[in-house]
């Protein structure tokens, strides 16, 4: 069962609203009509294989669960600007917006939520038979810090691994120089040069 964000407001696309203004679980993203971008971070060898191939292939394991975030600046929290070992390399997969909406429908939250499930046995059968988990996580500032509102993360698993890399991913691209280069400008303290350089998310549609 998925906990459904909030429907996005009129906010102008290329706008970025105040904290305050933002719902506390709300799916931003960069997204076109056909596409939505997310991020995942991964060492050097799986990064080229994927990169070479346009979707993951050996090193990587699809017997594994696999996380993607659509938030640029979670995802330089994650990987501390492509600098922790085993992430120094960031990539944004385009993925087609039917595999995410099927990804949304086939997904159990990651926690039990007692204002969604109406006990813990319903939530754990959820979490048995869904192939992809949905975790809030606080969002992040240009500087790393937490915010109020919340950045989604969706796990994938067996079948949804399965149909993101066959069928899901339509690009693969190497953003780890500008997720760098943003991480050394916020260094430098300069923050407007920094925040120049961020992907445009917009609230998605719900």
């Amino acid at each position: 069962m998925y906990l459904s964000p909030p429907r996005a407001s009129s906010i102008p696309c290329a706008a970025r609203p105040h904290a305050r203004e933002i719902p506390a679980r709300q799916i931003r993203a960069l997204y076109t009509e056909t596409t939505i971008r997310v991020y995942q971070a991964y060492a050097p060898a799986i990064a080229d294989a994927a990169l070479k191939a346009g979707t993951f292939v050996p090193p990587f394991k699809r017997e594994r669960m696999t996380w993607i975030k659509p938030s640029f600046l979670w995802m330089a929290y994650r990987c501390g600007w492509a600098a922790k070992p085993g992430q120094e390399r960031v990539l944004a997969l385009d993925i087609t917006r039917e595999g995410f909406a099927w990804a949304l429908e086939h997904s159990a939250l990651s926690h039990y939520d007692p204002d969604v499930h109406p006990d813990r046995k319903t939530w754990q059968d959820e979490v048995k038979t869904s192939p992809v988990r949905i975790q809030w996580d606080p969002e992040r500032s240009i500087r790393l810090g937490p915010l109020k509102h919340r950045s989604l993360q969706m796990g994938l698993s067996g079948e949804a691994v399965d149909r993101y890399v066959d069928k899901w991913i339509t690009a693969v691209t190497d953003v780890t120089p500008v997720m760098r280069e943003v991480g050394a400008l916020v260094a430098a303290n300069r923050i407007e040069d920094a925040e120049a350089l961020l992907p445009a998310e917009r609230p998605y549609p719900g």
